[in-house]
């Protein structure tokens, strides 16, 4: 476990994964084993979204790869590179075609196996203030390789009717539970602010949208992402695709209480 800390800010990461940030004693981080998600953070990558109906295949330049829901990063682990009291890196890299096993088979899936056809590294960085936590992603890859990339973090909620205000829109906890599995869509958005028992704004740069994710009533998933993926059908999920240069990629995630 690594513990940063700042004033009177704290945050928690377990193998890659922010586990827990406090400000002033207060969780806003959803807790493993609360109802709701096993998770309390992953990345999307180098998809977003479903792919069972296109028979786990997603099309590529170097013809179809093999991906569940949500790509196959998260079945990859995570290296810690380097630490001080208040900063975390870490790292998974990845070389082209090599095959992964799905933890998702044979219970979640029948996809056995997954693959990707380009080699990449994947950075993710923590930097705590007393004043916010910023979790940057870095893409080093091969030149032209497509990807979509999400950060799926999970809130902890205490109120019975906390609201997401996106832009001109406030969303309740009823409409992003109505959505469903499909997850509530906020496009062209930079940044939100949850309105619980305390606030919480969730500023982004790179991703350009949101998605929103719940079943129940005491956590809620704002997840930045690059592309909606149920804009399209599965076999046309290659629609959403960026693409490397021969230069990284940066995002970032700033937590502002």
């Amino acid at each position: 476990m690594v513990n940063l800390s700042s004033g009177n800010a704290n945050a928690k990461i377990e193998d890659g994964e922010l586990v827990s940030y406090q400000v002033n004693d207060h969780e806003y981080i959803h807790q493993k084993g609360s109802p709701g998600w096993r998770n309390s953070d992953t990345e999307m990558f180098p998809v977003i979204g479903p792919t069972a109906e296109a028979d786990f295949r997603v099309h590529v330049p170097r013809g179809n790869a093999i991906q569940d829901q949500h790509g196959l990063l998260r079945e990859l682990d995570y290296e810690l590179l380097s630490n001080t009291e208040t900063t975390a890196e870490y790292v998974k890299y990845y070389k082209a075609g090599t095959v992964v096993k799905n933890s998702k088979f044979p219970d979640k899936s029948t996809a056995q196996l997954l693959i990707w056809p380009f080699s990449f590294e994947f950075y993710k960085s923590f930097k705590l203030t007393d004043k916010d936590l910023e979790i940057s992603f870095r893409i080093s890859g091969e030149k032209d390789m497509p990807f979509m990339l999400g950060y799926h973090p999970a809130f902890k909620l205490y109120k019975g009717n906390p609201v997401v205000v996106a832009k001109d829109q406030t969303i309740s906890l009823d409409a992003v539970i109505e959505a469903g599995r499909r997850a509530l869509e906020v496009s062209d958005c930079q940044s939100v602010i949850l309105k619980d028992e305390k606030e919480l704004i969730i500023k982004t740069e790179g991703f350009g949208n949101f998605m929103l994710w719940t079943e129940v009533s005491n956590m809620i998933c704002i997840e930045p992402i690059t592309f909606y993926p149920y804009a399209v059908p599965q076999m046309q999920l290659h629609e959403g695709f960026d693409y490397l240069s021969d230069k990284d990629r940066h995002y970032k995630v700033t937590l502002i209480p």
